[in-house]
């Protein structure tokens, strides 16, 4: 059997496996070990164990559960919500403004946690029904909970782009500042759409109405504003920290985890129920990464073994005739269609092992690479049928909003999120210039 027969036997089955509903990291683990073993004996046990090994001494993972720490610290103890009331009286004056607020508060979710989950929990159980409830348009704004959750994988601290950079083997710094612009870049377009829209047609996005503005006074708002900040001093004095070079990227996220739990104790909120509920979700969210970093490293060792990405590259070189460009975005539309049926992570651990080599091979810098995989995830998020975000909002929301709604409320911030991967394709320095501008070069 050739080894380009091999690859695409190994590859159909993983797809198999995964249909099944079998757990990512044990599909992709299996097919790796059962291969390696097939292949090469009992020497093919090694490379389990040598990815295991690697990943163990990769120091940039002790991020991971830091800022996941962090994240649910802040969420749990109620200092998000905080944020949130603070971006309600703040912005609730303007039309539209509570939902450019929600925007904000999602934002903030993101630079706290990482996570695309944390940020539409939050949204969907803290904005949501006040937005409602102020008689905001429904579709618009379970749109605009969708689409600022799913911010959290773009803007740092990524957790997905730690994963990236462990599988891509590329500095997680640098990933890091690379999605800062292009995410902000995407947040501030919302926003813009938001607040057009809502000017344009005003009872989608009614302000706050004058007679409850009268009730809130000056000492509520100051009161609320040195509340809400305070999970935006932790980010960025955590971030500053690291960007001057007092402390490293390990040693910033201990400073996030840390500051954090202060903040919460001098709240009065850190009770023991609130620790065991964030050291639980820490350690589930934490476990589970580590394991389907290990499968992919596995998986890839196979791939790297059997010249697989060589094959590919000449398929679409040599027999289809493509340019790097044709490549680089089919590559793109399948990330899109695979993100109708799973999610972020099990799209990088199965697609890495082919792509990322190639679009080193094919001379694409491996940063920027990054960022358009991470915003074609975002897309892939909330595109129907089955759009990862589609049935997380669907499993949130009340009863009054239904699929249809769902569905129909992704559109216009689906065109904008293209219009933003367009962008970052075209001007590759949205995304490259501030880590040349911190690391040189």
């Amino acid at each position: 059997m050739s080894y380009e027969l091999i690859a695409l036997l190994m590859f159909s089955s993983m797809m198999l496996l995964l249909l099944t509903g079998k757990r990512v990291f044990g599909a992709i683990g299996f097919v790796a070990a059962a291969a390696a073993l097939l292949l090469w004996g009992d020497g093919g046990s090694e490379m389990a164990f040598s990815a295991a090994m690697k990943l163990m001494k990769w120091y940039p993972l002790l991020t991971l559960p830091m800022f996941v720490f962090m994240g649910y610290m802040l969420s749990e103890s109620g200092i998000a919500e905080d944020l949130y009331k603070m971006f309600h009286v703040w912005m609730g004056p303007l039309p539209g403004g509570l939902a450019i607020g929600t925007i904000f508060l999602m934002v903030a979710i993101s630079a706290m946690n990482g996570l695309s989950v944390a940020g539409m929990a939050i949204g969907a159980s803290i904005a949501l029904p006040e937005l409602l409830r102020r008689g905001y348009d429904k579709i618009m704004i379970t749109g605009v909970i969708q689409a600022g959750s799913s911010l959290g994988i773009l803007i740092p601290p990524s957790v997905v782009l730690v994963l990236y950079g462990m599988i891509a083997r590329q500095p997680v710094g640098q990933l890091w500042l690379a999605g800062a612009i292009p995410g902000l870049m995407m947040a501030g377009m919302f926003m813009l759409y938001i607040a057009i829209r809502c000017r344009l047609q005003p009872h989608l996005g009614p302000p706050l109405a004058q007679a409850e503005r009268e009730q809130i006074t000056w000492g509520e708002k100051l009161r609320l504003l040195s509340a809400g900040l305070v999970p935006v001093f932790i980010f960025f004095s955590m971030t500053g920290l690291f960007l001057m070079g007092y402390t490293s990227l390990v040693e910033s996220s201990a400073v996030g985890a840390a500051a954090a739990t202060l903040a919460a104790l001098f709240k009065g909120r850190l009770s023991g129920k609130v620790m065991e509920e964030t050291l639980r979700k820490t350690l589930a969210i934490s476990c589970m990464f580590m394991w389907i970093i290990l499968a992919a490293l596995c998986f890839g060792a196979v791939f790297d073994g059997l010249g697989a990405v060589k094959a590919i590259e000449q398929f679409f070189v040599d027999s289809l005739h493509l340019g790097p460009w044709q490549i680089l975005i089919i590559m793109q539309l399948s990330f899109i269609l695979m993100g109708m049926f799973l999610d972020d992570t099990a799209m990088l651990v199965i697609v890495a092992p082919l792509y990322i080599p190639l679009v080193g091979a094919l001379g694409f810098d491996l940063i920027w690479y990054g960022v358009l995989y991470t915003i074609t995830c975002q897309i892939a998020y909330m595109t129907p049928p089955f759009g990862y975000n589609l049935f997380l909002m669907r499993a949130m929301a009340p009863p009054e909003v239904t699929l249809r709604d769902i569905y129909v409320s992704v559109i216009p911030f689906v065109v904008i999120m293209v219009l933003a991967l367009t962008l970052v394709m075209v001007f590759p320095q949205l995304a490259l210039w501030l880590p040349q501008l911190h690391y040189g070069g």
